[in-house]
């Protein structure tokens, strides 16, 4: 779905960021400031909600296989068995 600009200083704060950022167009600079403002939010978001989200897809992965012996694992990934 396409985002269209229509507000004059919308459009002239996107062309700003593209001129600072370096970027070529401003969708890519739209682009760059929405992850950004994505990143901040969730950083602000308290540590109760972020773990909360943490352990959701943790559930969401199933048990973990309570006989893996994760040093053999990785000792066998690294060649040094």
């Amino acid at each position: 779905m396409a985002l269209f600009i229509r507000d004059p200083e919308v459009d002239a704060l996107a062309e700003e960021v593209r001129k600072l950022t370096k970027t070529k167009t401003k969708t890519e600079a739209v682009r760059r400031a929405l992850r950004a403002q994505l990143q901040e939010a969730r950083r602000a978001l308290p540590l109760s909600e972020r773990l909360e989200r943490a352990k959701a897809l943790a559930d969401a992965m199933g048990p973990g296989d309570p006989d893996f012996d994760m040093k053999r694992y990785t000792d066998e990934m690294w060649g040094d068995s």
